[in-house]
């Protein structure tokens, strides 16, 4: 009989989810989400630490704890490659793409895009596929992983929970905003290491150490005979159920059907550039951070706690294929049917299987609780993202003159509306059957995101990108992924039983090598293009690309041609002698972190303090009064404050409830020159934090080549 939850199991859950809605509901009485900024950026308050938890939650949801055990449990140490590539590219995050979008000013991703290519067809197009990224990968998947885990090891019914389980999670995120989600986040990052190694522990001294891994997985072989005794199954000895030969390695074969080593690195790799440097779920959270050196120190972190999946979720799942060899590789359709309901393969529940047969009572709980952590973190990242994006990118387009609080009830109600959408896509997901799911997120990932990341690549690195060459090889691309995805869709892949007669271009070409294409095939065409039209304006590429992020000068607005620069040196003429050069009126020095220097162009009056920027009111955040350039979230035109009106005791609880506060009213606009300065004072470092933080990343990216390398010959 199959272990089962216990009532010392149901109250561990019952406790996490009293302590995740407690930290909910503080975090909506203690933050500002009133303010647009203060909702979907937190006020850009947080710190290094906790964003980096969150950066890793957000990664680390239900799918891996399903579909990298299950990959581990099929092919062995392959689908390790994704976390060590990912420590990688975390670091070019944080030292490349984060400073060019705090210097430019943004919000989203399709905003960005917006600003530096000029014109909304790009933006809306990047917005519209994002949304669907969403829905019909990550948010499907992670519910058919949560659901799935929640039927091996309680039993519960299935819609109930998945219902239960977004409702509390859209909960948290429609009334705490992005602060409620990444302190939740940080207790889930927690739980996850917490509990996840406490099975690695266990389950490693069950086969005898890392050692003891390598040598039973190869032989881990179903019981055929034993199997057939049991059901009456037709057995035809044409599915593989031995270990690959290689499964001990990493990078493999340029034919390898799991990872071959250079449609890994010349394919995926780029279409990961997508999801770690210009996904708004990852990028949100590092937008988030107090300063550069605390969005650096984020990505640091998260690339440390990268290096834990490999051994917290990939070698249990290896080890549950050791302990429980007849379910997990089953030997025929019908066989898999039997046990795990899916005719593709059993792989999926090597995780909850060793869950709820190793650990004892009272552990059980607390890595179902690990499990719930996961689902609802992946719900939350998707569900405030989505809304983000939807907001900020789309509806703002055509409401132009939508006021805060209208952007806030936007907000929320496009999270109920993703609600509706993920319980009516439940029993989709129920008959989504796939034999590693984990590949199933990276191929059809892998068809739609590398034009993608060609565009944001040229458009940071490249300054003679324009809006016409980035439009055409961007939609050139999309076509041909989709063309091949909706051939992947239409020649789905047979049984193992049965013959495969899928097309030669189907069946033969690896999906990495697809990608490859479709990245190097962008880039080619946007380049051209670029080159054979007009190149882009100087307003587009001066804060927009990394050439821009060490250019200080800020510009003081259209009406005037000269330029001051963020610095504290004064000019020096031909004969090296300092020059004083007198800042006109409304600029002045300050000094700022440690203590250095600078030309703050702040706009003064004779009714404004002396302090760093305009002092900021009771209800608004640093970022009101920066309004971020392209999709300014504030209204144009400022009219005075209306006398309040006699407010309902019931619109005031709603009010309440949603973080909104007295009457909508429209914020005066702010100088450019001002959004600039607090752009530039976020992008400072001093001295030696950025020396500390150089250190950490070449020790950091030293340890991503040694693992990749270690784990490959």
């Amino acid at each position: 009989m199959r272990p089962s939850m216990e009532a010392a199991d149901i109250a561990v859950v019952a406790l996490y989810f009293v302590l995740v809605v407690c930290i909910g509901f503080f975090a909506m009485w203690k933050s500002n989400r009133s303010s647009v900024s203060g909702y979907f950026l937190a006020g850009r308050s947080m710190t290094w630490f906790v964003i980096g938890a969150s950066l890793f939650v957000s990664n680390i949801g239900s799918e891996h704890f399903i579909g990298l055990a299950g990959s581990g449990a099929a092919s062995g140490f392959a689908v390790g490659a994704w976390e060590f590539n990912s420590l990688l590219l975390l670091q070019l995050l944080g030292w490349v793409f984060i400073p060019v979008y705090i210097r430019s000013g943004v919000y989203t991703m399709p905003e960005y895009l917006s600003k530096r290519y000029g014109g909304k067809r790009i933006k809306i197009y990047f917005a519209a596929l994002s949304l669907l990224v969403y829905i019909f990968t990550k948010l499907s998947v992670a519910l058919y992983a949560g659901a799935l885990f929640i039927q091996e090891s309680v039993g519960w019914n299935l819609y109930l929970s998945v219902i239960l389980l977004i409702g509390i999670t859209a909960l948290l995120t429609v009334t705490g905003g992005l602060v409620a989600v990444i302190y939740t986040d940080t207790l889930q990052a927690f739980l996850m290491v917490v509990g996840a190694l406490i099975l690695m522990v266990i389950s490693l001294v069950e086969v005898g150490g890392l050692e003891g891994v390598k040598t039973k997985y190869m032989q881990a072989t179903p019981n055929v005979t034993a199997i057939l005794a049991a059901y009456n199954f037709s057995y035809t000895n044409s599915c593989h159920i031995h270990p690959k030969p290689d499964a001990l390695r990493m990078l493999r074969e340029p034919t390898d059907e799991d990872i071959p080593w250079p449609g890994f690195l010349f394919g995926q790799t780029p279409a990961s550039v997508w999801y770690w440097c210009a996904d708004q779920v990852i990028v949100q959270r590092v937008l988030a951070a107090k300063n550069i050196a605390h969005a650096k120190g984020s990505t640091l972190m998260a690339g440390v706690l990268k290096v834990l999946p490999m051994f917290i979720i990939v070698i249990p799942g290896m080890i549950s294929r050791i302990l429980y060899t007849n379910e997990i590789v089953c030997i025929s359709p019908e066989h898999c049917m039997e046990v795990c309901g899916s005719r593709a393969g059993c792989s999926n529940i090597a995780y909850p299987r060793l869950v709820m047969n190793i650990l004892p009572v009272g552990l059980r709980g607390l890595m179902m609780a690990v499990m719930i952590a996961a689902l609802m973190s992946d719900l939350d990242s998707i569900f405030n993202s989505a809304s983000t994006i939807f907001t900020l990118d789309i509806y703002k387009m055509f409401r132009k003159s939508s006021t805060s609080r209208e952007l806030m009830i936007v907000g929320r109600l496009f999270m109920v509306f993703m609600v509706a959408i993920s319980i009516a896509w439940v029993p989709v997901i129920v008959q989504m059957q796939g034999g590693q799911m984990y590949l199933y997120i990276q191929e059809v990932s892998g068809y739609l995101t590398p034009p993608i990341a060609a565009l944001f690549l040229l458009g940071v690195f490249w300054k003679r990108c324009n809006e016409t060459g980035a439009f055409v090889g961007g939609m050139t691309g999309f076509l041909l992924g989709s063309i091949r995805l909706i051939l992947v869709f239409v020649y789905q892949a047979p049984d193992c039983d049965q013959q495969d007669n899928r097309p030669a271009f189907i069946k033969y070409i690896h999906y990495m090598y697809v990608a490859a294409c479709l990245f190097w095939i962008t880039g080619i065409i946007t380049v051209v293009v670029s080159l054979l039209t007009p190149p882009p304006t100087k307003e587009q590429i001066r804060t927009t690309t990394i050439w821009g992020v060490w250019n200080k000068d800020v510009k003081l607005g259209h009406h005037k041609e000269e330029s001051y620069k963020f610095t504290g040196k004064n000019p020096v003429d031909d004969k090296g002698t300092s020059e004083h050069k007198e800042l006109p009126n409304g600029l002045h020095r300050e000094k700022i972190v440690d203590g250095t220097d600078v030309k703050l162009l702040v706009l003064q009056d004779s009714s404004t303090p002396d302090c760093l920027t305009p002092c900021p009111s009771e209800d608004q955040t640093p970022m009101e009064h920066y309004r971020n350039g392209q999709a300014s979230l504030m209204s144009q035109a400022y009219e005075e404050d209306e006398k309040p009106e006699r407010t309902s005791t019931c619109w005031k609880v709603v009010y309440w409830f949603c973080g909104l506060k007295g009457q909508s009213t429209k914020t005066p606009p702010r100088d450019p020159v001002e959004e600039e300065a607090r752009c530039l004072e976020m992008l400072y470092e001093p001295p030696k934090i950025k020396l500390l933080l150089n250190i950490m990343l070449f020790v950091v990216c030293s340890l991503g080549v040694f693992l990749f390398v270690c784990f490959s010959l």
